[in-house]
C-alpha cells in the first residue's frame, strides 16, 4: 500500500499520475481525493454529469452558516497527443527546481497546495468556513462547474470570496474576457462545376460570412479597455471544412468561430449580427437557386467575463493573502465569471504561469508551490480570525 503524501509536492506527484484529459473520466482522481479527505474525517459532496462518468467535488471545513472562502480548481487537463514531450507527461519529474508533468501549472499544482492545507484546516478553530470546490471539463467550456453552482445555489449562505487557482504567478487577477464559441453550417446545392451558376456554393457563402465576421471584429476595436491585451474584443475563425472535389460545387461547408469579449460586452451581439446578415443578405440569394439552402448556427461553449471591483472586499482580501495590491488581468478565460454571476465575488490567483500551461514539458517551480502554500496559510489565518 502506497503511503498517502501530505505535502504539496508529494500530492502533486499523485495528482499528475491521473490522466484526466477532458475526453476521459476524472473519477479515479476524485476517488483519490475523497479517500484523502476521508482520512481526516471530511465528508464530500459529489455532483455528477448526466452520464455519471465525471464528477465535481465540494467539501466544507468549519461552520457552514457564515460566509466563507472557496478554493476552486478544475481537475481536467488538455491532451498531450501531437506535442513534443521529452519527459513522461503523467509522471512528475523534478529538474533544477522545476516540477514537470501535464497539469502541473494548469492547475494541479494549486489543487495539491489546497489538499496539503487540509491537515491544518481540520486542526484549526475556524470561525469562517473554507470550502474546496473541484470541477470537471473546464478546458472544454467550463462545463462541470455549472452543475456544481446549481447544486450550491440552494445553500442559505453564499461565500464572501472564491479564489480560482489558475496559474498567474500568484499575481492577483481581477479580470478576464468572456468567450462565445459557435459553429456555422452552410448547406447549399451541389452540381457539376461546369454548371456552377446552377448550384449554391456553400464554401463561397461561408467565406462571405467569415468576411462579415471580420468586419464586425474591426468595429469591435473601437471600444477599448487598456487593462486587457489586446485591449478590445476579438473574433476569429479557427476551423473550417467543406467540399468534396474541385469539379463539384460544394453543397456543405462548416466553420467554427469564437468571440473573446471585454467583460462589459455581450459576445452574443456578434453572433446575432452575423445571423441577421445571413438571414437578410445571404439566404434570399441562396434560395433563389435552391429553396433547400440553409444556414444554421449552433453554440459550442460560452462563459462570461470577470471584472471584480479593485475596491471590493474580494480585492482587499486577495491582496492581503498574496501580499500584493498590484492587480492584473489575463488573456485566458476561467470559471471566475460563472462564480461571479452566481453572486460569489471571485479572483484568480495560483502558482505557475500559463506560459507553461498547455505546452509540452509543462512545469511549475517548487518556489511557486511554496509561495502558494504560504498564501493558503494566510487564508487559514484569516478564517481563524473571523475576518478581523
Amino acid at each position: 500500500m502506497i503511503a498517502m503524501p501530505f505535502d504539496s509536492r508529494g500530492l502533486l506527484e499523485r495528482l499528475v499520475a491521473f490522466d484526466t484529459t477532458s475526453r476521459a473520466s476524472n473519477l479515479a482522481l476524485i476517488d483519490f481525493i475523497e479517500r484523502y479527505l476521508a482520512g481526516f474525517g471530511v465528508t464530500v459532496q459529489r455532483v455528477y454529469n448526466a452520464q455519471r462518468s465525471k464528477a465535481n467535488l465540494f467539501a466544507t471545513f468549519g461552520p457552514g452558516d457564515r460566509p466563507g472562502i472557496v478554493l476552486s480548481g478544475h481537475t481536467d487537463v488538455v491532451p498531450v497527443e501531437g506535442q513534443a514531450w521529452t519527459l513522461p507527461p503523467f509522471e512528475l519529474t523534478e529538474r533544477d527546481g522545476r516540477l514537470y508533468g501535464r497539469g502541473t501549472a494548469d492547475m494541479k499544482g494549486y489543487i495539491a497546495c489546497v489538499l496539503a492545507l487540509v491537515p491544518k484546516l481540520v486542526g484549526a478553530s475556524l470561525r469562517l468556513p473554507v470550502h474546496v470546490a473541484l470541477s470537471y471539463d473546464e478546458e472544454v467550456g467550463c462545463l462541470g462547474v455549472r452543475a456544481l453552482l446549481t447544486a450550491l445555489a440552494s445553500r442559505p449562505v453564499k461565500p464572501m470570496l472564491c479564489i480560482i487557482g489558475e496559474p498567474t504567478g500568484l499575481t492577483p487577477v481581477l479580470g478576464h474576457k468572456g468567450k462565445l464559441a459557435m459553429r456555422c453550417e452552410v448547406h447549399g446545392h451541389a452540381c457539376h462545376s461546369a454548371y456552377a451558376p446552377q448550384g449554391v456554393n456553400a464554401i463561397e457563402y461561408a467565406a462571405r460570412l467569415m468576411t462579415e465576421l471580420g468586419r464586425i471584429g474591426v468595429e469591435l476595436q473601437a471600444k477599448r479597455d487598456p487593462r486587457f491585451d489586446p485591449p478590445y474584443s476579438t473574433v476569429q475563425t479557427g476551423v473550417i471544412s467543406g467540399g468534396q472535389a474541385l469539379n463539384i460545387v460544394p453543397e456543405d461547408c462548416r466553420f467554427d468561430f469564437e468571440v473573446r469579449a471585454l467583460p462589459d460586452q455581450d459576445p452574443t451581439q456578434v453572433s446575432d449580427r452575423l445571423q441577421g446578415y445571413a438571414q437578410s443578405e445571404l439566404l434570399p440569394r441562396m434560395r433563389q437557386v435552391s429553396s433547400q439552402s440553409t444556414i444554421r448556427f449552433t453554440p459550442l461553449s460560452a462563459y462570461p467575463g470577470l471584472a471584480t471591483d479593485p475596491h471590493s472586499q474580494a480585492a482587499m482580501l486577495i491582496a492581503r493573502f498574496c501580499g500584493s495590491d498590484t492587480f492584473s488581468t489575463v488573456a485566458f478565460g476561467t470559471e471566475g465569471g460563472l462564480f461571479h454571476a452566481a453572486g460569489i465575488p471571485t479572483v484568480v490567483c495560483g502558482p505557475g504561469s500559463m506560459e507553461q500551461g498547455h505546452k509540452p514539458d509543462e512545469y511549475v517551480s517548487q518556489d511557486q508551490l511554496d509561495a502558494c502554500d504560504l498564501m493558503l496559510e494566510r487564508v487559514l489565518a484569516y478564517a481563524c480570525e473571523s475576518g478581523a
